[in-house]
């Protein structure tokens, strides 16, 4: 599958891509894993493609109980 991704430059905020690093290493995630996580997640929920996991397209790809944000937010 490795073969199957195409290279793409990102330029990030800095203070964003501090944020996606540090929610990707609270999920044992890559950066590069994390932000595909996210765009996937947002592609499904807003019906531009099918969740490839089977799960509700309304939790964006997460499992059912997931938190909808950040980890350490301080709730919603």
């Amino acid at each position: 599958m490795a073969g199957d991704r195409k290279p793409f430059l990102l330029r990030l905020d800095p203070a964003l891509l501090r944020a996606v690093q540090r929610w990707a290493q609270d999920d044992l995630r890559s950066l590069n894993a994390q932000i595909e996580f996210l765009l996937r997640s947002a592609l499904v929920r807003a019906g531009r493609m099918r969740d490839p996991t089977g799960l509700d397209a309304g939790t964006g790809g997460e499992p059912p109980g997931a938190a909808p944000g950040p980890r350490g937010s301080g709730g919603a």
